[in-house]
């Protein structure tokens, strides 16, 4: 995996739990929806990478 995508997959993954806690903290379940879906995208991106680098090596 290149430092690039591990880096924005884990941007991601940060931005989506600071929007769940912020969503938390105010009572907004919108927020805090689009902060879980976030952290899954990051998750999801870098589980994907992680498996391409076992088939290349």
């Amino acid at each position: 995996m290149s430092i690039g995508k591990k880096t924005r997959n884990i941007g991601h993954i940060v931005e989506g739990k600071a929007k769940e806690t912020t969503g938390r903290a105010l009572g907004n379940k919108g927020l805090q929806r689009r902060g879980k879906a976030e952290q899954a995208l990051g998750k999801m991106r870098q589980a994907v990478e992680k498996g391409k680098d076992t088939f290349r090596h």
